[in-house]
Formats: structure tokens, sequence, C-alpha cells
């Protein structure tokens, strides 16, 4: 009983979050395409389960129909959980720790989310990054958040159960790795992990030091990689001021 009004709890917080979001955001149609893709749940799955067109959901993401109120808001909300909960509820358990706990400033730098995507290549115009690897069907794929984290703190120190955290609350975002030598090890850590970022961003090397095996990892796992030299302070500073 204890364990069930935990679990029930989370999923109210969750969905406060998430109804929180897209009603505030100035571009709700756009927050609200990003929680779907945050939950792995097609338009047409969504449509289904809410007994509509897909046609429906497609205008409201794309902003062609009027912003939702807050009953749509809600049961679209309420049908994204409720979809999760009958795979087995995956992305709400990963959502956990995020709102049950923080993170260690000596492992994760900064932490930050996005109302407006952002692409790949305002990412690398910002970070002054340089292409390692990246698909080509990820042209327009966009961000949500982005994460600095002390790569060999966090695989050294960081629980297993803990590791969701560096995705915040998408994991539409850039993950860039500090301290990195020749970009093996956090690579290795994502491809055996469930979760998968947008993109990956190892700092402090240039391109040709990227480690073949990690480069091969980013092709096998189809995830952009990236490498910066851009000082982590200033770093931060342009990726907060976008």
């Amino acid at each position: 009983m204890k364990g069930d009004k935990h679990e029930a709890d989370i999923e109210n917080r969750l969905a406060e979050k998430m109804a929180g979001e897209i009603t505030l955001s100035g571009r709700p149609g756009e927050v609200m395409k990003k929680w779907r893709l945050n939950f792995d749940v097609a338009q047409s799955d969504l449509s289904s389960y809410l007994d509509v067109s897909p046609s429906v959901i497609s205008d409201y993401e794309s902003g062609r129909r009027k912003s939702p109120g807050t009953a749509i808001v809600t049961k679209i909300v309420n049908a994204l959980l409720e979809i999760d909960k009958q795979r087995g509820g995956k992305k709400i358990h990963a959502y956990e720790s995020m709102i049950s706990g923080s993170f260690d400033p000596n492992i994760i730098y900064d932490i930050h989310e996005y109302c407006t995507p952002m692409s790949i290549d305002e990412l690398l115009t910002l970070i002054d990054g340089q292409v390692i690897h990246r698909p080509e069907q990820d042209n327009e794929k966009q961000i949500y958040g982005y994460t600095v984290i002390d790569s060999l703190k966090a695989i050294l120190e960081l629980p297993y159960h803990e590791f969701q955290k560096i995705y915040g609350w998408s994991t539409e975002r850039a993950l860039i790795f500090t301290g990195i030598s020749t970009g093996r090890s956090p690579m290795v850590a994502i491809r055996v992990t469930n979760l998968k970022p947008r993109v990956i961003v190892l700092h402090g090397l240039d391109g040709s030091e990227v480690d073949l095996v990690a480069k091969k990892i980013a092709e096998a796992e189809n995830i952009p990689l990236v490498s910066t030299n851009m000082p982590v302070d200033l770093m931060i500073e342009a990726l907060k001021s976008r």
C-alpha cells in the first residue's frame, strides 16, 4: 500500500510538471511534442488512446490549431502517463529520481532545460563544436536541454540507479562530458544504459584525438558525437544565454 501511494505521488507530481510546462510555455505545441517524444509515444498511438484523429495531435504540436486549454492538456498528459504505465512504467520510473532528489554539483556541473528547442547546428555554434559523427537523419532533430558532467566522477562515483539524473527532464538533450582523455569511457557508459541522449559532446580534446571505439559506439547507437575545447565556464555561459 505504501509503495502504491509513493508511485501515485510521483505520477501526480510528474503530471503537474508536464501540464505546467505546456500551459505556461509561449509555444505549448512544441513542449507537448517534447513530452510525447520523451515518452516514446507515436502521434498515432496518442490519438488512438484519446479517440481523435492523428491530425488533431499534429495540429496542436505544429501550432496550426489554437493553444489547447487546461482540460485538453490534462487529457494529453494523463494519456501519456497511462500509455507508459501500460508499457510497464519505464519512463515514469526514470523521472522518479528527478522528482525525489537532487544532484551532486561535484559530478553534474550544470543542468538546464529549454522552453523552446534548439537545433544541433545551433549547439555547434554556441560551443564551437567539431562534428565527429552525425547521422544524416538527425539533421532536423532538436535539443531540449543540456547537462555538463565530470566524466570520471560520474563513472566512478554515480550509482547506476542515479545515472539517469543526468538526463534531467528530457533525454532529448546534449550530454557534455568534461575531463575527457580519449572519449571511450563515457561512450561505453552510454552504450550499456537504456536511456540515450540526443547528442554527446566530449569536452577537452580535438576530433582527431577521439578514440576509435568511441566513434564506433556513436555510429552503432546512431547518436551525434561532437568535441569542443571551449573553456567550461564560457561554454556554460553561452548555453545559458541561449
